[in-house]
């Protein structure tokens, strides 16, 4: 990309330069004066909108484990096209989450205690290693997409021998965590409102991670086939019709399993009467379960609309923002009447989860543009036959 094609104005670029601006200023402020003076923070309510969406930005990196475990462990190679964006989308998702977690707790110097200081009977603290363990694996995944750039083969064969266990770990350490994000509800028992706190709520956030995490991909590929070939002339951008289709019918099969489960523990629960008192609580849920499961479900039961690009990306619009729904709910909305006050996110809270949000579309777009994310399963195995080639010629060269 050219430097006049960067600076050239447009009016998202403009908009962008905004949201950036502003919080850029927002997190002087937080950090100069503190959450007190810069937030709608208060004892009563301690977590906010950051929390909640450090939630949903886990929840839709969740492709990164799914399709790395299906491709490497479970020998499904047709979804090889996918691991590359599903390991970006969960890299830049877990670094936006460590930023978002750097702010709202402060005194970033202090990164290093949860390495010494070691809490075995806290959630946060089993959550606070996956992430930290996770993000490396997801590196060491990464890596090989930005040696190719560089020509550097003897450390992608070094990462390939040792591919299998990295990804294991990285299933291990990413399953671990999305439950424990809900898991870590299980302790406000009377607190969290009866519509979404359960004892299977670490099991609905695991399930519907892997729904959002797979529509994630589906809308990625769309936007990248769509602004890449238009701006650029690449030729072989996004990812074939039948592994998207092939996705799309995981996120049914997924979708329709939590949707049975959350039945279940509202019927074995009792909780049903829930469903009938008027609330602002009550018409949210009936908001996340109508946009996130059900108008999916029944779009995905047709196979004309999963061959269809534009209306599995408008599905994936609508799981995604089901997830949205779901963890906000959980963190925030959940929470709100047992609080006793009324919390809205402050102008600080927002344009700084604003800014990280457009800092990692820009991260995305950057190495979508300069390396080889999207690639096809043909291309892909031109890569993998050129890294293999001369193999012991091209080790003495690198060395």
């Amino acid at each position: 990309m050219k430097v006049n094609e960067i600076l050239k104005p447009t009016f998202w670029k403009v908009v962008s330069v905004i949201i950036v601006s502003a919080g850029i200023y927002s997190t002087y402020l937080r950090f100069s004066r503190g959450l007190g003076a810069t937030t709608n923070l208060l004892d009563s309510t301690p977590w906010g909108l950051w929390i909640g969406f450090d939630f949903l930005g886990v929840g839709l990196a969740a492709a990164g484990f799914t399709i790395a475990a299906t491709v490497h462990i479970f020998n499904i190679h047709k979804y090889e096209p996918l691991v590359r964006p599903a390991i970006l989308t969960a890299f830049i998702g877990y670094s936006l989450v460590v930023c978002l977690l750097v702010v709202d707790l402060g005194r970033p110097e202090n990164f290093w205690h949860p390495l010494v200081m070691w809490n075995i009977h806290s959630v946060m603290f089993e959550i606070t290693w996956c992430i930290i363990c996770y993000t490396t694996v997801l590196t060491l995944e990464f890596a090989p997409v930005i040696l190719e750039k560089f020509n550097l083969k003897a450390p992608i064969k070094i990462l390939k021998k040792i591919s299998i266990p990295v990804v294991i770990a990285g299933v291990l350490f990413s399953t671990l965590h999305q439950s424990s994000f809900g898991s870590l509800y299980l302790i406000v028992p009377g607190r969290l409102h009866p519509l979404w706190y359960s004892s299977l709520l670490p099991i609905h956030f695991f399930i519907s991670c892997i729904a959002a995490g797979l529509s994630m991909i589906i809308f990625e590929s769309y936007q990248v086939t769509r602004a890449f070939t238009k701006e650029h002339g690449f030729k072989n951008t996004g990812l074939k019709m039948d592994i998207l289709s092939g996705a799309s019918f995981v996120v049914l099969i997924v979708l329709i399993v939590g949707f049975l489960l959350k039945i279940y523990d509202f019927v074995s629960s009792g909780k049903l009467i829930y469903l009938t008192i008027p609330s602002m609580e009550t018409y949210l849920f009936y908001l996340e379960i109508v946009i996130g499961t059900i108008i999916p479900i029944y779009l995905l039961s047709s196979k004309k609309y999963r061959e269809d690009k534009k209306w599995l990306y408008l599905i994936s619009i609508s799981v995604i923002s089901g997830l949205i729904l779901n963890r906000l709910n959980v963190s925030v909305t959940g929470l709100a009447a047992s609080s006793g006050v009324t919390y809205f996110p402050s102008f600080d809270e927002i344009s700084i989860t604003l800014m990280l949000v457009v800092l990692a579309i820009f991260a995305f777009r950057l190495v979508v543009t300069n390396f080889s994310v999207f690639v096809g399963e043909e291309e892909q195995m031109n890569i993998e036959k050129e890294i293999n080639a001369n193999e012991p010629n091209k080790i003495i060269l690198s060395d």
